[in-house]
């Protein structure tokens, strides 16, 4: 969760494209959201799930074949 606030964060990776997730911390939970449709809904994780989503992303869990 580093980097996150209640300000939403989006990743540096995206160029400026609006395709991509934004992410924050809010009520003690992880807020992922669309940049697409920033007034529909987020999803809620807990930090210890999105700890572990983020680090099975590092380690190529969810690469395509």
């Amino acid at each position: 969760m580093t980097g996150l606030g209640n300000d939403w964060k989006k990743s540096t990776r995206s160029n400026g494209s609006d395709s991509c997730v934004e992410a924050r911390t809010h009520q003690g939970e992880v807020q992922v959201r669309d940049t697409k449709d920033r007034t529909g809904p987020a999803l809620s994780f807990s930090p210890a799930a999105w700890t572990d989503f983020l680090s099975g992303v590092r380690a190529g869990e969810f690469d395509a074949s």
